[in-house]
């Protein structure tokens, strides 16, 4: 299969495209990004890596970061972490507080900001911030093998400076003991996660360790991996979740920085970023070129 021309043939097809979404404007650093940049990514296993357009340029990953931070907290806590979150799709947009009112403060999944919050707070715990990002840094820079990868602290401070509603989610499960720091800390230490800075290459070679190919970095084990590659299918982005799966068939986890990480089980980790949003949040014209690069290659977990 010849990987370079698919992803290249995509590329050219998306350069035309008119409609690319609308950039996240809620967050100030972001709305300033140019919509007419996409790159994509697709790593190997074994680390052979082919790009097209804009793969070398980095991008805030925000939301695809929870992978990270789960795999972190699985590792910490084993299945004692679903006493503080759930494990079902949302069927609401990703900064919803209506369920956490309906089911007690616990979130519904760890991939909505509310879970996300749980997760990283989870970790948070007994360690200082700084300690806690610094792991979190090292964990996807080992994944990725890239040392070159940091927090943008713009970014950051745009988000602390914005990000009232995760605030009130944070103080909304302490209401209900389901957060064990002060929500100011939690949800300091989560917008520095989501200013993680990466381009779609880096993104790409980090994934590898989902794939579960003996080639790929193991840094976590065969049932875990497993277990996030589920979720990554069933609540990787928000309620366009079901419609994703549909369209592509394969695991994936967005973020509102434009960015997609997809994993093809046993055969490569896929990166895409395009800024401009869909009405869920998830990237339109990365969506469009993932389920693209699914259908010419044929992977799908479903056969």
């Amino acid at each position: 299969m010849d990987i370079q021309s698919i992803i290249n043939r995509i590329a050219s097809d998306v350069s035309t495209a008119s409609d690319r979404g609308q950039v996240a404007d809620y967050i100030p650093e972001l709305a300033s990004i140019d919509p007419n940049q996409f790159g994509i990514s697709v790593a190997l296993p074994d680390g052979t890596c082919f790009s097209a357009g804009d793969a070398q340029t980095p991008f805030s990953i925000q939301s695809v970061s929870k992978v990270f931070t789960l795999a972190l907290a699985l590792g910490r806590f084993g299945d004692q972490l679903w006493t503080r979150v759930g494990r079902e799709p949302s069927g609401l947009p990703f900064n919803s507080i209506l369920q956490l009112e309906q089911e007690n403060g616990i979130p519904r999944n760890p991939f909505i900001n509310a879970g996300a919050i749980a997760i990283t707070d989870s970790i948070l715990t007994g360690h200082e911030p700084k300690e806690v990002l610094g792991e979190l840094l090292r964990f996807v820079q080992t994944s990725a093998e890239d040392a070159d990868i940091h927090i943008n602290d713009t970014v950051a401070h745009s988000e602390t400076e914005h990000g009232d509603r995760n605030l009130a989610l944070a103080h909304f499960m302490a209401s209900y003991g389901n957060l064990q720091n002060h929500p100011d800390r939690t949800c300091g230490t989560y917008f520095h996660q989501c200013a993680i800075e990466m381009s779609c290459q880096q993104l790409a070679m980090a994934g590898r360790f989902l794939t579960g190919h003996p080639d790929a970095p193991r840094l976590i084990s065969l049932q875990r991996t497993r277990r996030i590659n589920a979720l990554m299918l069933t609540c990787g982005h928000y309620d366009g979740s079901g419609d994703f799966a549909y369209r592509v068939g394969l695991p994936g986890k967005s973020g509102v920085g434009g960015g997609i990480l997809v994993i093809a089980p046993n055969r490569a980790s896929i990166a895409v970023w395009s800024p401009g949003l869909n009405e869920y949040g998830n990237s339109q014209l990365g969506t469009y070129a993932i389920e693209k690069f699914a259908q010419m290659t044929g992977w799908s977990v479903f056969g």
